[in-house]
């Protein structure tokens, strides 16, 4: 598509970009500030993110449908104008009700912000400038949740939790100004809307957001209320797939849910949400309880990450013309294993070093993985089909991330319990000659503070494990995902023809 000052305008679609992955982030480390402020519980704080997180993921299928129906101009600067006043909205709420309201508003808005910056750095670019325009958006998007944490502890710190949502002011506002005098417009296309189809979907990505989120708090299914929303989002999602199959006219046209790649890299999504968003839910608190490192050091040991991603997104766009993207995905993947292989080695004595090198090794794995997967999804369908495919690759992003948080934290809470008996039962007068723990009641306030002191060490080895069994989880995910590959078909790119055309 024409435009006008393509670098400034790929600035603004970053700065956008950047400033919404961020938002998904960001509040985690206030939740503590937020709930003495709004007088929460420790329970209905939570409902702070998970607002956020359902509102997305219900909204984020309609973005073709809308960006077709409105414009994807003015659906873009809708989206981003209301994201600013929802910012606003959450960083003056004074009560938990508010704020998990404006929350919600904002992850509407959110949700048509990543599918249609995505879409806009594809089609202001010709198919030679492609990769490279991914690997820039790529590093927004990647680098976002790393740096998120960081910048709301901070924050926090230094000025109000309520700052976490007002930083977005400024820089939106040059972003909406900037998008405002250079974005252009795809064409309108009037179709018909799928209601049904969209209800069906929406409750059951609700359901499983819920269910996900509230998961543990409720002991899984020994809850009527969990049981319910897994029910809720299995007869809803088949309801949903069966109507798709028969309608006339459904709410994704089957020409593109038939494309191999797109389906393949939806798939490639899931894995990559479960391995990043939930190594980077574990390690925050994993460092700050069981090494003791500040929230600031924390950024900082984490930070290495994001630089890995930077580097390997830039090799990953010089090569993506000149080397299969198959082969740059299966590495990437298998570098992304071998790093949490050195994560299932870790210790409790050891030093930041092993931190900061497997950090980098995974950030180097994801980012070679990241451009040539979008770059397989898109090169094989159609333009009219780039808005609504981002969008379907960004959800699954988040369906990823969000079950694999909640599978990973269920995984630690019970494996610690299990680890914690294990290890209870190898406490003997025979491991301990210095003190019976059976007798260390007659030694008054000394053996109590003794056998808290035993249990205080317990609980730490225990803790551990259950974070190596964490990693060796995902390991062994990560590794089952990388045959999928072999299902990515490789474009055959011919001299000025559209992108979406011959495949070997």
């Amino acid at each position: 598509m024409p435009v006008r000052h393509r670098g400034l305008l790929t600035v603004a679609v970053m700065m956008a970009t950047v400033m919404q992955i961020l938002d998904t982030t960001i509040a985690n480390v206030a939740l503590p500030h937020m709930q003495a402020s709004l007088n929460a519980t420790v329970d209905s704080v939570t409902w702070v993110l998970t607002s956020y997180i359902v509102a997305s993921a219900i909204a984020m299928p309609i973005t073709g449908w809308l960006s077709d129906r409105v414009g994807s101009r003015n659906l873009f600067l809708g989206a981003l104008a209301a994201f600013i006043v929802a910012s606003m909205l959450c960083g003056i709420a004074t009560s938990l009700g508010e704020m998990v309201v404006f929350r919600a508003f904002q992850g509407i808005a959110a949700a048509f912000i990543n599918p249609l910056s995505q879409t806009v750095m594809l089609d202001i670019n010709p198919p030679e400038r492609q990769a490279k325009a991914m690997a820039v958006w790529g590093m927004g998007i990647m680098v976002g949740p790393i740096m998120g944490p960081v910048l709301g502890g901070w924050l926090t710190d230094n000025f109000s939790w309520r700052w976490c949502f007002y930083v977005n002011l400024p820089v939106g506002i040059v972003t909406l100004i900037l998008m405002a005098w250079l974005l252009p417009s795809r064409p309108l296309l009037r179709r018909r809307f799928d209601l049904f189809g969209f209800l069906m979907l929406a409750l059951a990505i609700a359901a499983f957001q819920v269910m996900l989120d509230r998961g543990q708090q409720q002991d899984w299914f020994a809850s009527p209320e969990i049981i319910l929303e897994c029910g809720l989002a299995i007869a809803a999602a088949w309801i949903f797939a069966v109507h798709l199959v028969t309608a006339k006219q459904p709410m994704f046209e089957r020409e593109m849910l038939l494309n191999r790649n797109l389906l393949t890299a939806l798939f490639f999504m899931l894995v990559i949400g479960l391995m990043m968003f939930a190594t980077m839910a574990l390690l925050p608190p994993m460092l700050q309880t069981l090494w003791g490192y500040s929230v600031i050091d924390t950024g900082i040991l984490l930070a290495p990450r994001g630089v890995g991603v930077l580097i390997s997104m830039w090799i990953a766009g010089q090569l993506s013309e000149k080397v299969d993207a198959r082969i740059l995905i299966g590495s990437g993947m298998t570098i992304a294993a071998f790093s949490l292989w050195q994560m299932t080695i870790w210790s409790l004595d050891m030093d930041w070093y092993m931190i900061v090198v497997s950090g980098t090794v995974q950030g180097l794995g994801m980012g070679l993985v990241f451009i040539p997967l979008n770059m397989s999804a898109f090169a094989t369908l159609a333009p009219r089909h780039r808005t609504e495919g981002a969008s379907l690759l960004n959800l699954f992003r988040s369906i990823g991330s969000s079950a694999g948080i909640s599978l990973v934290m269920m995984m630690l809470v019970r494996n610690t319990q299990t680890s914690h008996a294990d290890l209870s039962g190898h406490i003997t007068p025979f491991s301990l000659p210095s003190i019976d723990p059976g007798n260390a009641q007659m030694l008054g306030d000394a053996g109590t503070t003794a056998l808290a002191m035993i249990d205080a060490e317990i609980n730490r080895q225990a803790l551990m494990i259950a974070y190596l069994d964490d990693f060796k989880l995902m390991m062994i995910v990560t590794l089952l995902a990388i045959p999928l590959v072999l299902l990515l078909r490789r474009p055959a790119y011919e001299a000025g023809a559209p992108q979406h055309i011959a495949m070997e």
